[in-house]
């Protein structure tokens, strides 16, 4: 038997010879040929990144920076570099750190740090991440050709985590920008940086996924993809096959601190924004429109009355701000925004952040199963306690409440306070806690019991239901019981 498989692995690899120097055995084991075609459209499939390598790598930059220390980390991650460290906090590990003695003559100590950049103007224009130079006291740009410059940085984003630093240079070489507009999932790409103080390494692989969302990042669509990035690629460029930086390599995901399969780019368009702002302005200028905003699930969708579960639900209108001087209110569903569609909360919150200040833009909202479209003036954007409790009352909803009591008057106009809620109830699986203020049951102000209680009667298989918890407010859907719907009187 193992004879018969080692013939048989034998054969295929001789057929796979064959194929390729264009010959294959017939049945009388004479040699024919094989049409080209075969072998060539093997070869075709993987890329060669030898051409994007050697017009773009001068391009790429080293940079090394030295950072004042106002903490120190905990011995045990003492030898662990501090952009490495920074990778980890980003992600969301818990580092210890305490203070950081005084150096002799009362000096805070430094620190070294390492990232990557690109040079997009012949006379010194660099774009890298606001994370790599962020705190500089030192930055030193190193070229592939060995060459040294001193810089300095001309304007830092920390929201996008965008800079652009500059060096005294001229006839220096430059990448070729592209448009991240037109990335494709699935397309090769190519990553230029210097992982771990390794100069000009390249790493390939494809876009898995554009306009990823991460935490703590609601300004950035990212791309991204299956390149490998560690600590050190910070700041260098995402090349498309066309030789073309399509984004910034930013961050990963890791449980190791190390490469995992997941990184995350830039776009380049949004960093090419930012540059411009920064080199104009010295800061990147948001808008705002005074609102807390929600996604619509599928059960929030329902319980308006609504075929898609898409737009960007108004969970909070700020008093005085422009969402409320426009006339919007909470339960407005936002389904555009200056003519672009509303799909999700991330598309209005993007499209608001990006719309200069004093602008006045159209949006269009559904109301109460109505579309209704205000005018908004934009604002700029500028770098909420509990309640207790006494009289109970139940309600079908499955929750014990009470009125507001004249604190909480000063900072609610209307609502009633969850005193409990009942084990099993619509408003336990809906997540309600004790101490949740409703503040609008289906589309509705409540002030009292019986108000809610009349709501709740009228309603059919779900309810939208506006809560305040600790000065954050969103829409839950509670969906209810057959049992409670028979029971209406």
């Amino acid at each position: 038997m193992i004879q018969k498989i080692l013939n048989k692995k034998v054969l295929a690899a001789a057929v796979a010879l064959t194929a390729a120097s264009g010959f294959f055995f017939s049945q009388n084991n004479a040699l024919s040929p094989v049409p080209a075609v075969h072998a060539q459209s093997s070869v075709q499939q993987l890329p060669d990144f030898t051409k994007l390598v050697e017009e773009n790598g001068k391009a790429v930059v080293s940079i090394d920076v030295t950072k004042t220390m106002s903490k120190r980390p905990h011995p045990s991650l003492d030898g662990i570099p501090k952009d490495q460290l920074d990778q980890l906090r980003r992600f969301g590990f818990p580092l210890p750190f305490g203070q950081m003695p005084k150096a002799p003559g009362g000096k805070a100590p430094k620190r070294k740090g390492q990232g990557s950049g690109f040079i997009i103007s012949s006379d010194g224009l660099i774009l890298t991440n606001h994370h790599v130079v962020r705190d500089a006291t030192d930055i030193t740009v190193h070229l592939t050709d060995k060459r040294e410059f001193k810089a300095k940085v001309l304007g830092s984003d920390e929201k996008t985590d965008i800079a652009v630093v500059k060096v005294e240079a001229t006839d220096l070489p430059t990448v070729k920008l592209g448009k991240s507009s037109k990335v494709k999932v699935g397309e090769w790409v190519a990553a230029i940086g210097a992982p771990f103080g390794l100069e000009n390494t390249v790493t390939s692989g494809i876009v898995s996924a554009k306009s990823r969302d991460l935490p703590d990042d609601q300004f950035v669509p990212f791309i991204q993809t299956d390149a490998a990035v560690n600590p050190g690629n910070s700041g260098g460029p995402l090349f498309n096959m066309a030789g073309e930086v399509i984004g910034i390599n930013s961050q990963i995901f890791s449980t190791s601190g190390g490469f995992m399969g997941l990184s995350f780019a830039i776009p380049i368009d949004l960093a090419l924004e930012v540059k411009d702002q920064l080199l104009k302005d010295g800061k990147v200028s948001r808008g705002r429109i005074g609102v807390l905003i929600q996604g619509m699930s599928p059960e929030l969708a329902k319980s308006f009355n609504l075929k898609k579960a898409e737009g960007a639900l108004i969970a909070e209108v700020q008093k005085e701000g422009p969402a409320a001087k426009a006339g919007l209110q909470e339960g407005d569903i936002v389904i555009e925004y200056a003519g672009a569609p509303v799909s999700e909360p991330r598309d209005l919150s993007r499209a608001v952040a990006k719309t200069k200040p004093g602008t006045s833009s159209k949006m269009k909202v559904i109301r109460d199963g109505k579309e209704v479209v205000v005018t908004i003036t934009v604002e700029e954007m500028k770098s909420a306690p509990e309640v207790k409790a006494s009289v109970q009352k139940k309600a079908k909803l499955g929750v014990s409440v009470r009125p507001l009591n004249d604190e909480e008057k000063k900072k609610f106009e209307n609502g009633l306070v969850i005193v409990e809620v009942t084990p099993d109830s619509p408003a336990e699986e809906a997540g309600l806690k004790a101490g949740d203020i409703l503040i609008k049951v289906g589309g509705k102000t409540v002030k009292t019991f019986d108000e809610l209680k009349e709501i709740v009667a009228k309603a059919q298989d779900s309810l939208p239901v506006l809560v305040d918890r600790q000065g954050q407010r969103t829409f839950v859907p509670i969906k209810l019981k057959p049992e409670e719907k028979a029971d209406k009187k």
